[in-house]
């Protein structure tokens, strides 16, 4: 639990957590390629590939014909700096941010912030991407009670106006400040520390815990399970939170591009790989809230603390069906992992993931699992550390096991 504190802490923006990804693989003894070299990929080797500094596809070859995915994304609602940021009122300087993501931007008030995320520059001729996390906080700080009395019964952050973090009163230039960068894609984001709550400290309250324990957990699932039976993958995708329609999110074609190159080194076709491979989508779901039970489904309502989630939505919002459910069903009671079942209320609408988007890519059967979580897209969530021990477990039993898909009738072992 230490470690993936450690990197719910530090990955503040996709590009972090990225970078800790490339670390922990890089110590595990995982090799860097690169989109744009010559790929020799052999059985028993252990690789990873990244695009954009933002999106990271990790696999380890085993001896079989098929992938087993566990797909997820890099990405959390936050703040992204424009251009020309610095805006003043008086004597105090503001950054002019705009809302990334679907945010619940209140919790974003009177929070420690950091700005993160990279900057490039031009050396020697060479334009260059170069993470960076601010050595300086900021806060948005929230207008007085006394100027707004109606506060506590109505409030809509107007993000023009309301969410500009605080810069400082001093004359020193911004730019200058970063070092003097041609351009860069910056963010405000939540610097709170990752904490225990509740009476036995069973609850984990962090940012970005969506979805950065799922990227967390299948990176660590893909370390623990030495399988050589198929092609396990890691995928950890960026810009899920704003619709995944870039060249490092799951719209574009990097998951695709890359499982058709490990399929070439083994001498296979893609097309009859996919159709022997199973795709894990993991994002996390909506756990009851005890304030507000009547929020959630009437039999579908899943509890922090209640196992492994697998989403289901009639509209295709997940991927999950009959025959992918019963897979994982049956991979987990073999394994003695808790799961449960979400289903959105019947009339409210429901949110999405990459996994439908990823499959437009490259069709593979394929269920939505995750965390139950309390306050998604808040600057802090929460969830049960039981629960993230049960992803683990659910993981890597996912990774060891066989799936022989022959049509409608699959073998699972």
């Amino acid at each position: 639990m230490e470690n993936l504190l450690r990197y719910l802490e530090t990955s503040y923006t996709a590009y972090q957590a990225v970078e800790n990804a490339k670390d922990l693989l890089l110590a595990h003894g995982y090799s860097e390629l690169r989109e744009r070299e010559t790929w020799e990929l052999r059985r028993g080797g252990k690789y990873f590939v990244t695009r954009n500094g933002s999106s990271l596809i990790a696999f380890a070859i085993g001896d079989g014909n098929g992938f087993k995915i566990v797909a997820s994304h890099t990405d959390s609602p936050c703040l992204k700096l424009k251009e020309n940021p610095v805006t003043t009122t008086e004597k105090f300087k503001k950054l002019n941010v705009e809302p990334y993501g679907g945010g619940i931007w209140y919790t974003f008030f009177d929070r420690k912030l950091k700005l993160a995320g990279r900057v490039v520059r031009e050396k020697a001729g060479t334009i260059a991407a170069e993470n960076y996390v601010s050595d300086f906080t900021l806060v948005i700080p929230s207008l007085a009670v006394h100027m707004q009395r109606e506060v506590n019964e109505k409030f809509s952050p107007n993000p023009q106006v309301d969410l500009l973090p605080l810069l400082g009163m001093d004359e020193e230039k911004f730019d200058e400040r970063l070092g003097s960068p041609l351009s860069f894609d910056l963010w405000a984001v939540c610097a709170e520390a990752p904490f225990a709550s509740g009476e036995r400290e069973e609850f984990i309250s962090s940012p970005r815990v969506d979805n950065l324990t799922s990227a967390y957990g299948s990176l660590s699932a893909l370390l623990c399970a030495d399988n050589k039976k198929d092609v396990n993958v890691a995928a950890l995708l960026d810009n899920e939170e704003v619709g995944s329609h870039t060249r490092q999110g799951a719209a574009g074609d990097f998951l695709k591009n890359t499982l058709g190159r490990i399929a070439a080194s083994m001498k296979c076709d893609l097309p009859r790989m996919a159709a022997d491979s199973f795709l894990i989508s993991l994002d996390n779901a909506h756990s009851l809230h005890p304030n507000h039970p009547e929020k959630c489904d009437i039999t579908n309502r899943a509890v922090m603390g209640g196992g492994i989630v697998i989403k289901g939505h009639a509209g295709g919002a997940y991927t999950t069906d009959a025959l992918s459910s019963a897979v994982v069903k049956k991979i987990f009671s073999n394994a003695g992992v808790k799961y449960q079942t979400f289903y959105n209320r019947s009339d409210m609408r429901s949110g999405g993931t990459l996994g439908a988007i990823s499959l437009g890519q490259v069709s593979i059967l394929s269920a939505d699992l995750g965390l139950a979580q309390l306050a998604m897209h808040s600057a802090v969530e929460t969830f049960a550390a039981s629960d993230y021990k049960e992803l683990l477990k659910g993981l890597q039993a996912f990774y060891l096991s066989s799936i022989e898909i022959d049509g409608e009738k699959i073998t699972v072992i």
